[in-house]
């Protein structure tokens, strides 16, 4: 074989090479070092991490089965959730989210709605005047017993949870 017909690279086809293949590996370099500092600083987050507390379930008035349970849903993690269903074999009929709203002066309604918010790091009460868990009373129950619930959440696994029946008065909010 003769020199003539040797390849050989030019420094130009040498510099055009190594910048070819030098912007995807910064462009990476770049973005690893970004998501590295966002995961030091703690703002990757974390998965929503869900606990109930304080559950208590209303006597209902005079005739009316109809009455509501309210919950304190905390998540300490770091990603929104939302209470999508609430279930529970000690009651009787449907289990609807409701979500009551003013309309002026001392009026209000009742609306179901198909879930509520638990923000990360946040806490979501529910009151007789916000959300809260609409459904009919068991047969005989007293103030003092324990009912059991299942709190069905979007991206957390379901929470159980028991709750004491009370007089509505001592609902608190």
């Amino acid at each position: 074989m003769t020199e003539q017909n040797l390849w050989r690279p030019t420094r130009r086809r040498l510099t055009d090479t190594l910048l070819a293949a030098l912007a995807p590996v910064a462009a990476c370099s770049l973005a690893l070092g970004g998501l590295t500092t966002w995961a030091g600083a703690g703002k990757a987050g974390s998965p929503p991490r869900i606990t109930v507390s304080n559950g208590r379930v209303l006597l209902p008035y005079g005739d009316s089965t109809d009455t509501a349970a309210l919950f304190d849903i905390a998540n300490v993690g770091g990603a929104d959730d939302r209470l999508v269903n609430v279930t529970s074999t000690a009651t009787r009929g449907r289990i609807t989210l409701s979500g009551h709203r003013m309309l002026g002066g001392r009026a209000a309604y009742k609306a179901d709605v198909t879930s509520a918010g638990v923000p990360a790091g946040g806490v979501l009460s529910m009151s007789p005047r916000g959300v809260d868990v609409t459904l009919r009373a068991g047969a005989g129950w007293r103030a003092g017993d324990l009912v059991p619930f299942t709190l069905h959440f979007e991206r957390s696994t379901p929470v159980e949870t028991i709750v004491v029946v009370m007089r509505p008065s001592g609902a608190g909010r």
